[in-house]
């Protein structure tokens, strides 16, 4: 049996158990500032707690909607182009092969936070998924979300 110890992430993981409510309503309402990228008029940039690979970010309404038929076009719209803006962030500061853009409506979906929309933007490069995730089923994030929320940030501030 292999293990892989990663000691510095027991404050990520054990904060994360004691989120009580919508996570991305916290984040959406300012208290939890460390991992918002850009906050627009209806909608804001958050890094994901659990991502998918380095630089994994969500995009979100500021307000708690469950479905895109719900949501107002201004935030549907804006949703679209801070999308377009991520990308534009990834190009500069990851200079990936390609992004992962999309959407888990609904638990059965696969939805983490099923009752908030959000859309997920995965920078993503040739070749980058390994023998960790192919054989071991690990994932190996070789950046903290909160440094890549420092390094995208000024990205967005133009």
């Amino acid at each position: 049996m292999e293990r892989l110890f990663t000691p510095w992430r027991r404050e990520y993981v054990t904060s994360a158990a004691k989120a009580q409510g919508c996570v991305l309503c916290t984040a959406a309402h300012g208290d939890d500032e460390r991992l918002v990228v850009h906050r627009g008029r209806t909608n804001f940039v958050v890094m994901n707690l659990y991502p998918y690979g380095a630089g994994h970010v969500m995009v979100a309404p500021g307000r708690h909607v469950g479905r895109l038929a719900d949501a107002e076009p201004e935030e549907l719209s804006e949703m679209m182009a801070l999308a377009r803006q991520t990308e534009q962030a990834f190009e500069a500061v990851y200079h990936p092969d390609g992004i992962n853009v999309g959407m888990n409506l609904g638990r059965a979906a696969g939805a983490g936070v099923a009752d908030h929309i959000h859309l997920h933007l995965v920078p993503r490069w040739n070749g980058d998924t390994n023998f960790m995730t192919v054989v071991g089923e690990t994932r190996v994030i070789p950046e903290d979300p909160a440094e890549a929320c420092l390094r995208l940030r000024p990205h967005f501030a133009r």
